[in-house]
């Protein structure tokens, strides 16, 4: 699994024009999934996604998790994280097959929200347009 965590002020996601998802403060997502992932690890991943300590506290420093400043999740899956970049062209064969790459997309998100207050998701096998006003920039690759 592979997870891209970016820091936002606010994030969005709009299929074929119409906006379907947005977040204000929070965390902007993109989760790949590979072809050894199952659910024990996205539960792995997801609890580690929690625990980050990436937010400023009183005193400028990132010492603050998304909890603690009642932060929201947008989570967007993304094969591409899984490109094979060796040539030209880029290959997708370490990338789950879309059956199991839903799969634990879907388990990852349902994990999520029963932890998260604001839990907002793209569409798994869309063409999505993804808007974010990164934070920092502050950017994490997990």
């Amino acid at each position: 699994m592979k997870l891209v965590i970016q820091r936002v002020l606010h994030a969005s996601v709009t299929i074929d024009g119409t906006e379907t998802a947005r977040i204000g403060k929070g965390y902007l997502v993109l989760l790949g999934v590979g072809r050894e992932d199952d659910e024990a690890i996205a539960d792995k991943f997801a609890e580690k996604l929690l625990k980050l300590r990436i937010f400023e506290d009183e005193n400028g420093k990132t010492n603050l998790n998304l909890a603690q400043v009642e932060g929201e999740l947008l989570i967007v899956s993304q094969f591409t994280l899984y490109a094979d970049t060796s040539s030209n062209r880029p290959g997708f064969t370490l990338a789950a097959p879309p059956d199991q790459a839903e799969r634990i997309y879907e388990h990852f998100v349902d994990y999520c929200t029963q932890r998260v207050p604001i839990v907002r998701h793209g569409e798994f096998g869309a063409d999505m347009k993804v808007e974010l006003v990164n934070d920092g920039p502050f950017t994490i690759l997990l």
